[in-house]
């Protein structure tokens, strides 16, 4: 049992996985910050200047909807940062390289559809009208 657990710790993928949280968490510290420390001033001189810009006081209850806001900015950045450095980069890896089985795969599955349609059109005598199924098995 405790070799099937070092065994699970060890894999690269999840190490790969405790870094990447490590890191999202000091990245998502940093874009709070500076929401934080340079956009909540500038929404909260937009929405009434002063500390309290951007609360609404109803009988002593505080509504902080420049804190909304900024909440709202900081998940922005961080989406945006976490889309365009990672995700649409690995993406773009992936597609360009793709490992020999998913070609074969992909090569077998154009052979599968060719033969399909030779078919077809063998048991149809080579008449286009075939009324078969609508949804393509294969995909």
């Amino acid at each position: 049992m405790i070799k099937g657990f070092r065994d699970f710790i060890m894999r690269g993928n999840v190490i790969d996985l405790a870094v990447a949280v490590v890191i999202g968490a000091a990245f998502t510290a940093l874009v709070t910050s500076f929401t934080s420390s340079l956009i909540q001033p500038i929404i909260n001189l937009a929405l009434g200047g002063g500390v309290d810009g951007g609360k609404l006081v109803v009988n002593d209850q505080v509504f902080d909807f420049g804190a909304v806001l900024n909440s709202a900015i900081t998940f922005l950045i961080t989406a945006a940062v976490v889309y365009f450095a990672f995700v649409a980069p690995m993406n773009s890896w992936k597609n360009r390289h793709k490992t020999k089985e998913e070609a074969e795969v992909e090569e077998e599955i154009t052979l599968l559809r060719e033969i399909r349609d030779s078919l077809v059109t063998r048991a149809t005598g080579g008449a286009t009208g075939f009324d078969g199924p609508s949804k393509d098995p294969l995909e």
